[in-house]
């Protein structure tokens, strides 16, 4: 029988992000299956966590009890959940009406582990010209070379996707702490990446698919849309996925890596540079772009294996 129970998790830890946690929250409100609780983490900011207490009944908000950053604070929530279905959402985002509906839909199927749904972009401005579709992910939001909707995924993007709540008993220690984000330092990221695996390998008879019905829209802030951060960004996912492969192996931490540098970026090189001769001057930058994203992801895993190195860090097998 179709669960439909499911609790909502949103991790914060700026108050400058006060207008979009708001936003957040009522859009999980207005859900046309409604939720059964919204869980409002709060990453080590003292003055967020009250200010939120007063301001949202009805909301559950709670202080993050972990170490700081992402993954503690999903793994907070996580813990307080009640709901079969547990469901993520960015602090910036805001969820169409139909979100819990469609993420909720696909776990008919007893062996549907993991639901993600469409992130889309929503600039504060206007979308870069230069920035490839094949490196939004660099804003967290669904790229071009993802699995279609419905089709089996590896992995699932943090800031749109739901689990069974019994998935946080079978991976031990949920999202790890060191991976991904913190409130400081480099923008690391892929802590889902690495859950998602090792659910796969506890749990292989599992599924994980998105279903582009499940939609969001993800605020893209300026600060995001420049090239220094994007570079700073792809360096920082190079660095992310050497601890991945360092935690699950090789084999599984970069299996979906190796067909989108071999299928995906080449073919989107190739896109940019027809653009600029059909008449799109900024295609070229395109293509620059992912020659440049590419190399600055490779030199952060570069970085952080030689790092493992003259540590001598353990590798998974």
């Amino acid at each position: 029988m179709l669960t439909r129970n499911v609790s909502v998790v949103i991790c914060a830890y700026t108050e400058d992000r006060w207008d979009q946690i708001c936003a957040a929250v009522e859009s999980v409100r207005t859900q046309s299956l409604p939720s059964a609780e919204i869980i409002l983490v709060i990453d080590h900011n003292a003055a967020l966590l009250e200010r939120a207490k007063a301001s949202m009944p009805g909301v559950t908000v709670m202080a993050n009890e972990q170490a700081k950053g992402l993954s503690g604070a999903r793994n907070t929530g996580a813990a307080r959940a009640s709901g079969e279905i547990i469901a993520f959402l960015d602090d910036d985002a805001v969820a169409h009406d139909d979100w819990l509906k469609f993420l909720a839909d696909p776990y008919e199927n007893p062996r549907m582990a993991g639901v993600g749904g469409l992130t889309l972009p929503r600039w504060q401005t206007a979308r870069p010209a230069w920035l490839p579709e094949e490196f939004y992910w660099v804003i967290g939001c669904n790229y071009t070379g993802m699995a279609p909707s419905g089709a089996p995924v590896r992995n699932l993007i943090g800031a749109n996707m739901s689990f069974r709540r019994d998935m946080f008993r079978v991976v031990d220690g949920g999202f790890v702490t060191g991976i991904g984000r913190t409130s400081g330092g480099r923008p690391l990221g892929c802590e889902e990446t690495e859950f998602c695996i090792r659910l796969h390998q506890q749990v292989p008879e599992s599924l994980m698919i998105m279903d582009h019905r499940a939609m969001i829209w993800h605020f893209v802030s300026d600060n995001r849309c420049t090239y220094k951060y994007f570079i700073s960004r792809c360096f920082a996912e190079g660095i992310s996925k050497a601890q991945v492969a360092a935690s699950v192996g090789s084999g599984d931490g970069l299996a979906a890596e190796r067909a989108y540098m071999t299928r995906t970026l080449p073919l989107g090189v190739l896109r940019g540079i027809a653009d600029t001769f059909r008449g799109d001057v900024v295609g070229i930058a395109r293509a620059g772009a992912i020659v440049t994203g590419l190399g600055a992801t490779a030199a952060g895993y570069l970085y952080r294996k030689l790092d493992q190195v003259a540590h001598r860090e353990p590798q998974a097998a």
